[in-house]
């Protein structure tokens, strides 16, 4: 379906696009993570040469897409962006490959959904920097090697488990990316309201924080939703009391729970006593995916020590 007015998804794309920082340096958290970067990249610089293949995993919305623009940057390369289910094909990936100048930077989000086919063709294209094609079929097939580019795969996952070991060993990092604490999201929360031109108190930026569930993306659209509250309701300036009223009226409490979290909390604890229960069941209940349940609700859970995972099921704390 196409928007209401193009013109608006458009201006909110480069909204998010903006809100991004520009420079490694600007990247705010994971200092270990930005420390390890920063010698890979000096050194990749000083030899002339690309960087070596780089995996991040971790929950959604916490920062790989925004790694990956900022290792392209600071490498004054391009990169281009596309998806484990998007490559459908082996010639997907090789029409993408073979566009691929010395030194640039291909991001695959979600690499865990890679087609089985496309995976084993990216072997070669990261370990030997080339392409093999069989053109034809039949008695007549026969199979040309594409020399390629050397050029960065950035692979993001938040299931790294579902990762063949063969295509993880092709990396030459492997990293996870973990939730962010407060002090942290409250200086990312105010970061982006000085991008969006708000005027937020310290206070209510650290109230926002609080309940971003530990991931910057959460506390952007959160600072968002609660610029709007700020502007209809009063004179734009989010202060705490502007702050905490919106994020009541958003169905975000203290711990940062959501509705969608607090009915699984429920299923769990009154539909099944506390558990243990099998995921497949809390995701029927609630008319989930099995796998919103484990990579969106339950790692926040499970941080906050209200769930934990048994053998036997889910069972709350």
């Amino acid at each position: 379906m196409e928007p209401l007015d193009p013109k608006l998804n458009k201006i909110d794309k480069e909204i998010d696009l903006s809100i991004r920082p520009k420079k490694l340096s600007e990247f705010i958290g994971q200092p270990k993570l930005k420390d390890q970067l920063d010698i890979f990249i000096r050194a990749a610089l000083a030899r002339g040469e690309s960087l070596d293949h780089i995996l991040f995993y971790g929950p959604p919305g916490l920062g790989k897409t925004t790694l990956a623009m900022l290792l392209s940057g600071e490498m004054g390369s391009n990169i281009k962006i596309t998806s484990g289910p998007a490559l459908t094909r082996a010639g997907d990936l090789a029409s993408i490959l073979t566009g691929l100048k010395k030194g640039d930077f291909l991001f695959i989000d979600e690499i865990h959904r890679l087609n089985k086919i496309v995976e084993e063709t990216l072997y070669s294209a990261m370990e030997d920097y080339a392409l093999d094609i069989v053109l034809g079929k039949g008695p007549s097939a026969r199979s040309v090697r594409l020399k390629l580019q050397k050029f960065t795969i950035v692979g993001a996952t938040t299931r790294i488990g579902l990762i063949s070991s063969p295509m993880r060993d092709r990396f030459g990092l492997v990293q996870q990316i973990d939730f962010y604490d407060e002090e942290n999201l409250t200086e990312i929360v105010k970061r982006t309201a000085k991008v969006l031109e708000t005027v937020i108190d310290s206070d209510a930026a650290e109230e926002i924080a609080k309940r971003a569930r530990g991931t910057p993306r959460i506390a952007n659209r959160l600072l968002k939703r609660v610029r709007d509250y700020a502007q209809v309701n009063s004179d734009g300036i989010i202060n705490l009391k502007e702050a905490k009223g919106a994020l009541i009226k958003l169905g975000v409490d203290d711990l940062g729970l959501s509705d969608a979290d607090r009915r699984y909390l429920d299923v769990v604890k009154n539909q099944y006593n506390g558990g243990p229960v099998g995921v497949e069941n809390i995701a029927a209940a609630l008319t989930e995916d099995v796998g919103t349940i484990t990579d969106v609700y339950e790692p926040f859970l499970m941080k906050k020590g209200l769930i934990k995972r048994t053998p036997r099921g889910r069972v709350t704390v």
